[in-house]
């Protein structure tokens, strides 16, 4: 599953398994990512909470969709398919149209984002230069954000989603986090509970 030593959820004890059995989905699954956390299980703590509070705190005012969509967007700029994979199958069930979310998706793998809408695109070209040229952000790419209609939380919620997804996908690259044995697409779905982090 990884290019390091993973330990299994029958094999978990103590501390690990409470943390597996909080993220687990059906059939005691643990997604790959979080099982390479499992040598270190206050990383898999601080990873999944970063991951629930950014993209999926009920607080938040982006649409969930499209919060999946940024992070399927960094993950093919950073050639992660194993995190575009996972979030866009997540991407396309909140959207509920597979014809409309397969055509952002091969937009977005071309680099090309016409089928979303101006405010939708400046937030993808700031998740761009965030990703790929980190050190060339000017603040006029912040005014184009709000130009386009993005209001200064909303910038920080786009901000924080391109932040979390280059982090988890440099675990997954970095450790050789691969999808086999995983079940795509699955998200904590309780949303109120930011202690409830089970994916169904």
């Amino acid at each position: 599953m990884t290019w390091i030593k993973t330990i299994e959820y029958k094999d978990a004890t103590d501390d690990l398994l409470k943390l597996y059995n909080q993220v687990k989905g059906p059939n005691d699954n643990v997604d790959n990512i979080m099982l390479a956390h499992s040598l270190r299980p206050h990383t898999m703590q601080g990873h999944m909470t970063l991951y629930k509070y950014t993209l999926h705190h009920p607080k938040n005012k982006i649409d969930k969709w499209f919060l999946e969509c940024i992070g399927v967007y960094v993950s093919l700029l950073n050639g992660c398919h194993y995190c575009v994979d996972h979030h866009f199958t997540g991407m396309s069930r909140l959207m509920n149209d597979t014809v409309r979310s397969d055509a952002i998706k091969e937009e977005l793998n071309s680099r090309k984002h016409a089928l979303l809408d101006t405010q939708h695109q400046a937030a993808l070209d700031y998740a761009k230069s965030l990703t790929v040229s980190a050190s060339t952000m000017e603040q006029a790419m912040i005014d184009a954000m709000r130009q386009s209609g993005w209001k200064d939380g909303e910038i920080l919620e786009i901000n924080q989603v391109v932040a979390y997804f280059n982090y988890a996908n440099r675990t997954v690259l970095g450790l050789g986090v691969h999808i086999e044995g995983d079940i795509i697409g699955l998200s904590p779905n309780n949303a109120e509970d930011l202690d409830d982090w089970n994916h169904q």
